[in-house]
């Protein structure tokens, strides 16, 4: 894939397994803190990714013993001297790199191999499967800092995932939710007791197994469905993704091999 052979300076990506993108957020001496270069990097990866035909699932995880801290504290001094429109563009910039993850094509599986704080846990939640590690823990730590929960997507992923109670709690007090309550509130799929990336890439395998078209739209469906106000029209857009999954070669290589009792050979066209 041309777009990993890009240089990065807070990212790693590589092509792990066929069809597989392993992202890892690469500052292990800040916990993988975002800056304003990792979310110009996040997003620049996100749009040559959905270019990549032969890149079937994205897995986000971190270097060392993080997944993501959040905003680097480091650069926030100069924040409240940014003035309203200059806060409102640091504000988009970090936004557009959390949305381009999490509109791309493929599924996403954020592998949280240790704390996700605050726009980490954003960056957590815009994925669209979520494994922890036994190390995992997470908090919007918003209001510790003197900001909202109202960021990056947060309260409104977070709430659609555990509901408005559980949600307000959490981001009112700013506590820390380890790996097992995660998982037992929603927040995370499973907590693996081994290597969460190992895990991650076993379960992305399992996707590319299967059609490329069924799966993307399957996406588009499950997320755009989120935000539509009726059953008749989530029943509208999902008439409309089958139909031109009926057009693809796939769904005939799919019949034809169930029949002849082997393997589907997929093109994703």
């Amino acid at each position: 894939m041309k777009t990993l052979e890009e240089p990065f300076e807070t990212l790693l990506a590589e092509e792990a397994k066929p069809g597989i993108v392993v992202v890892t957020l690469n500052r292990p001496d800040r916990y993988n803190a975002m800056t304003n270069t990792m979310f110009v990097e996040l997003e620049r990866l996100a749009w040559g990714l959905e270019t990549e035909d032969s890149c079937r699932v994205v897995v986000v995880t971190g270097t060392g013993k993080a997944f993501c801290s959040g905003y680097d504290l480091a650069d926030a001094d100069d924040l409240p001297n940014l003035g309203a429109l200059g806060m409102l563009d640091q504000q988009e910039r970090a936004a557009r790199a959390l949305t381009a993850i999490r509109s791309l094509r493929v599924p996403v599986i954020a592998a949280v191999n240790g704390p996700a704080a605050g726009g980490g846990l954003a960056l957590a939640l815009a994925a669209d499967i979520r494994l922890a590690g036994p190390a995992a823990k997470f908090n919007a730590a918003f209001v510790r800092i003197g900001l909202s929960a109202g960021d990056l997507g947060t309260s409104w992923l977070l709430t659609r995932l555990i509901g408005p109670a559980k949600t307000s709690e959490i981001c009112f007090t700013g506590r820390v939710v380890d790996a097992t309550e995660a998982a037992e509130l929603g927040i995370v799929n499973s907590v693996g007791t081994g290597d969460v990336l190992a895990d991650s890439l076993a379960l992305a395998e399992q996707i590319v197994a299967n059609s490329p078209g069924g799966v993307q739209l399957s996406k588009r469906a499950l997320q755009a469905n989120l935000e539509v106000g009726s059953y008749a029209a989530a029943i509208e857009l999902e008439n409309r993704g089958q139909a031109l999954l009926t057009r693809s070669p796939d769904m005939s290589e799919a019949l034809n091999a169930f029949k002849e009792k082997r393997t589907p050979v997929f093109q994703g066209k």
